[in-house]
């Protein structure tokens, strides 16, 4: 079956900047996925951080617009989160997910459109 594994977290100091991978692996025969990704801090409810159709039109929370970055290269199957100017407050474990299909859902970070999630990989920004 399909599966997502995401890289890239670390540590980093406030102002910082990380750039997490989503690799897509298994059977996807070359469809393209709308895919996002999601933060979540434990205790809090699990928010969309960013997302991107199958034809690459990108959506942003209002508190990532002008600092994260989000693009996919469709010959490796990898989506990233390109983060700047990271803040304390944005310390989480960071999902990717993907909905299997193009086209993204009209409620985009609507948690239970995302079929396919991955394991998840800790961001922690210090001050």
């Amino acid at each position: 079956q399909v599966q997502l594994a995401e890289s890239g977290g670390g540590s980093v100091q406030a102002g910082g900047s990380l750039r997490l991978s989503c690799v897509v692996s298994g059977p996807t025969y070359g469809r393209r996925y709308c895919m996002a990704w999601f933060r979540q801090v434990p205790g809090n409810e699990r928010e969309g951080v960013a997302a991107i159709t199958g034809t690459g039109a990108k959506t942003y929370a209002d508190s990532v617009k002008a600092r994260f970055t989000i693009s996919k290269v469709n010959s490796k199957n990898t989506l990233f989160l390109e983060m700047n100017n990271l803040k304390p407050e944005e310390t989480a474990v960071y999902y990717c997910a993907a909905v299997l299909r193009g086209g993204c859902p009209d409620s985009i970070f609507d948690l239970n459109e995302y079929v396919l999630w991955g394991q998840g990989t800790q961001v922690t920004v210090s001050s």
